[in-house]
């Protein structure tokens, strides 16, 4: 099956920090202006002809991109709620994008896996991966030959090995019943 993994386009953040949204509340950021135009033209891509539906991140950002090139497109899109963006805090209580960085820092340091003996709050590699695999398998099982999937820079790294995910940039793999994903990338 090709996947065409899409990153969302542009966020923009203002919304949520101007009703001081905190910890998942943060996730509900809508596309920028620039996002929007990102996702028209990405909708436009040769790349995507052919593709039988559209999976898609429950985040604003991504559903919305998704959106946006299902309607210029007229491909179906489902919602998957496992192509969640990377959590900072699975308490869901980080107050601010400040916090949220620190906490990204913390994850980048520490090469996405707990110190020995620690606990943090946030989401391992490993956790992610156990969440994404799955809902590409299902749409494998379903025998799909081509599909295109809106998420986030995290999920896109564990299945291409980019370390710099851009926004509306078709990726393509490969994925042929099971896939290694790529677990730490500089």
């Amino acid at each position: 099956m090709k996947v065409i993994f899409i990153r969302h386009g542009e966020p923009n953040y203002t919304p949520c920090d101007e009703r001081g949204f905190i910890g998942h509340g943060r996730a509900l950021a809508p596309l920028s202006e620039l996002g929007i135009v990102q996702a028209e033209k990405v909708a436009l891509n040769s790349i995507l002809s052919k593709s039988e539906i559209i999976v898609s991140s429950p985040y604003p950002r991504a559903l919305q991109t998704a959106a946006i090139i299902s309607r210029e497109t007229g491909i179906k899109l489902n919602v998957e709620m496992d192509l969640r963006e990377w959590e900072p805090d699975k308490t869901f209580q980080f107050k601010s994008s400040e916090e949220a960085d620190t906490l990204y820092q913390d994850f980048c340091n520490c090469k996405g896996i707990y110190p020995k003996d620690e606990k943090r709050n946030w989401e391992e590699i490993d956790e992610i991966i156990d969440r994404i695999n799955p809902v590409i398998h299902f749409y494998y099982k379903e025998r799909y030959e081509k599909i295109i999937v809106v998420a986030h820079g995290g999920i896109i790294r564990r299945f291409t090995g980019e370390a710099k995910v851009q926004y509306c940039t078709p990726y393509s793999i490969n994925y042929c019943g099971s896939f290694e994903c790529f677990k730490w990338i500089d």
